[in-house]
């Protein structure tokens, strides 16, 4: 009798079990992939409000969200070159809530001069999407008494350590700019770091220092109006958004070239159909014309491609900026 009684259940829970395995095999990717309905997707943006990145993130949400069908905000929080926003999204659980907005050099450039880096970010976040490329411009106060890079770097060498320049703070690629540029001219400038490229460009403008690398996207208002005068561009070609203005290489700066990117990056062990919804949005979300128009017209590159291709690339700079940030360390 136990055996008649106990077979019917288990041919029954065998077939329930089949029945759950078929459905979950033939369910769409991105069924499995998507959040909890209404539930909000955070951009985390390492920065404080109104910088490049942040302008960036903000552009790109929009978009973002279309194609996922969720809303998507920014969520800023910055700190240590961006370091504390990556932290915060490799200790997030990987359910596909929170991403972060990484700037290349929190991923590159930080983990080479932050003494006490908090994450990993090569083992601690997963690569999700490239978005986007950049290059800075080199700008200066309207009143030095140097226009172009040959009247700067020969002012900078009668005066060391008498030009400062500013940036986003340390590791930031505007530092790494002057430093790779000290560093080919033979030049000793002062580096004054800032929590973000807005009040660096603010005390530019005034005169409280000399000059700084910004982001071309970001630079570019203040050059057309006349507040700066732009002296070079990092790229190896010019900018369309710039045409008159010089590379460093024109300039007679030999093997130089500073550029930088934008990627998504979710937690670790982020699921792989995660990883797949979320890199086929972004893709859409940069075909999207208005969107296109906007980001080149503030003199970025659309950067779209693989995963891998966003991990390879961070991999190959981590290297190149160890060199360059040889001897350099913050707390």
């Amino acid at each position: 009798m136990k055996k008649l009684t106990r077979a019917p259940f288990q041919t029954s829970r065998r077939s329930a079990l089949g029945l759950l395995t078929a459905l979950l095999a033939t369910a769409p990717l991105a069924s499995l992939a998507q959040a909890p309905a209404g539930q909000v997707v955070k951009l985390v943006v390492g920065y404080a409000a109104g910088g490049p990145v942040d302008a960036a993130a903000r552009l790109f949400a929009p978009a973002l969200a279309r194609e996922l069908g969720q809303p998507v905000v920014v969520d800023n929080r910055p700190g240590a070159g961006g370091a504390m926003g990556g932290d915060s999204v490799a200790k997030a659980p990987p359910n596909g809530l929170l991403f972060f907005f990484a700037a290349s050099p929190t991923i590159t450039i930080s983990p080479n001069i932050l003494k006490s880096m908090p994450f990993d970010p090569a083992k601690d976040l997963t690569a999700v999407a490239p978005i986007l490329s950049y290059y800075n411009v080199l700008v200066t106060n309207k009143s030095q008494p140097f226009k172009t890079v040959p009247e700067l770097v020969a002012y900078a060498r009668k005066n060391p350590e008498k030009l400062s320049y500013g940036s986003a703070g340390m590791g930031a690629s505007n530092h790494l700019s002057g430093e790779l540029f000290a560093l080919r001219t033979g030049t000793q400038l002062v580096h004054v770091p800032y929590k973000g490229n807005a009040p660096a460009m603010t005390d530019v403008i005034g005169g409280q220092i000399n000059m700084m690398f910004d982001i071309i996207g970001s630079a570019r208002n203040y050059i057309s109006s006349g507040r700066v005068h732009a002296v070079a561009v990092t790229s190896l070609e010019r900018n369309a958004s710039l045409p008159d203005v010089p590379t460093m290489r024109e300039a007679g700066i030999a093997d130089y070239e500073v550029g930088g990117w934008y990627g998504l990056y979710g937690p670790a062990r982020l699921p792989a159909d995660m990883v797949a919804r979320f890199n086929e949005a972004t893709r859409k979300a940069l075909a999207n014309e208005e969107l296109k128009s906007k980001l080149i017209e503030q003199g970025y590159d659309l950067w779209t491609g693989t995963p891998q291709m966003l991990a390879d690339r961070a991999a190959r700079e981590l290297k190149l900026w160890a060199t360059v940030t040889k001897g350099i360390q913050v707390q």
